[in-house]
């Protein structure tokens, strides 16, 4: 049983990486149930060997297109009683997914955590940084509530350690390098972007929120076009900042978002990718980019941190230091055509399969409890 506030047609790292993972459990002949507050084409579940049950939700405050699902311990045993599970993997923080944890383990199922995004972090982000003390307790009190929390770097894992959460596994994502590639690179794309192959074309893909960095998106935009005029710039995504972008910016695209072949496309008709987000767990949006054989640019964090070698198949920049990052932004304009670095990309991406993750997942849900966990008791939470 897999529980998420989450899940496709949602468009969103953490809701495809957990259709993902369903899918390949299933495949593998386990028998999966998701619950979640969006149900996508019961023709697509079925296929796909999945029971989807959808509680209802209220949108996030403050949060635009995030919903918090609302279900009751009871809601939790009754389901528990029919699927009978015989273990539950949570990837949502809200008191949804602390109900499913404290009815699971007085049923006597194994539960694994997920941690997919950094909430706590993005108090900053949103003028809210008094409630980030209470967040972090929080968490490591929800967390050390399960057997194991997975997260998909070694930085976020670090970082969980560092306030005290027990039993974190790192877990890392694959990128579909049949769906992203560089052969579905498009002139006619470029060609209505108003760019030949003679002049560069930048990229960011994502959601188009505060907690991705967009201000130094737009000074690296602004910096390739300052030195090179025939430079053109996208932003392809949707979110809260999205009108905010159109309105200062018109001389950027605005592509919006973006799913499937689509999305693969506009990757591949680009040539940098610019991805300055310090707020990531992993960043799928970055394998995607390397495995379309772009020449991107990142902070040395969770996915970059893991995967890029600078001048090798990309350029980083030291975490919060904006003059690196600029450096690295000239560096990737002087390089946007270069074949060695994009080919390194691409081949890097290559190594990231689904199916090596998709194993690991299916040994860390059916691996054994582990002897101490926190005691269950009842967590005052303010209504």
């Amino acid at each position: 049983m897999m529980v998420s506030d989450t899940y496709p047609p949602d468009i969103n790292g953490v809701a495809r990486t957990l259709q993902v993972l369903a899918t390949g459990l299933a495949k593998r002949g386990n028998k999966v149930q998701v619950i979640t507050t969006v149900n996508g084409p019961k023709s697509d579940n079925e296929e796909n060997g999945l029971k989807v049950q959808t509680v209802y939700a209220l949108p996030v405050p403050g949060y635009e297109g995030i919903r918090m699902g609302i279900a009751s311990k009871r809601f939790f045993h009754d389901q528990i009683d029919l699927f009978e599970p015989d273990v539950m993997y949570v990837a949502v923080e809200t008191l949804m997914g602390l109900s499913a944890i404290q009815v699971a383990r007085k049923q006597g199922v194994r539960v694994i955590s997920g941690f997919h995004t950094n909430f706590h972090n993005y108090s900053q982000n949103y003028h809210l940084p008094l409630i980030k003390c209470g967040l972090i307790s929080y968490l490591k009190y929800l967390h050390n509530l399960t057997a194991c929390t997975l997260t998909p770097s070694k930085t976020t894992a670090s970082q969980l350690r560092k306030i005290g959460i027990e039993n974190v596994s790192v877990m890392g994502r694959g990128v579909d390098t049949e769906l992203f590639t560089p052969i579905r690179r498009s002139k006619d794309l470029r060609a209505q972007w108003g760019v030949d192959d003679t002049a560069p074309l930048a990229i960011f893909v994502g959601r188009l929120a505060p907690e991705k960095n967009l201000p130094l998106v737009v000074r690296s935009f602004q910096r390739m076009m300052a030195q090179n005029p025939h430079t053109r710039c996208v932003f392809v995504g949707d979110g809260p900042s999205a009108s905010w972008l159109r309105r200062e910016y018109p001389e950027f695209i605005h592509a919006g978002a973006k799913t499937g072949e689509d999305l693969a496309q506009y990757y591949a008709s680009a040539d940098i990718f610019v991805f300055p987000s310090l707020s990531e767990t992993f960043g799928n949006v970055l394998t995607e980019s390397l495995a379309s054989g772009l020449v991107s640019v990142s902070y040395n964090y969770a996915a970059a941190r893991q995967y890029v070698r600078h001048g090798y198949n990309g350029f980083v920049a030291k975490p919060n230091d904006e003059v690196a990052y600029l450096e690295a932004i000239d560096l990737a304009l002087a390089h946007w055509n270069d074949q060695m670095i994009r080919e390194n990309a691409s081949i890097t991406a290559r190594k990231l399969s689904w199916n090596t993750i998709i194993e690991q997942f299916e040994r860390e849900l059916s691996g054994p409890m582990h002897e101490e966990l926190s005691p269950l008791i009842t967590l005052p939470i303010p209504t």
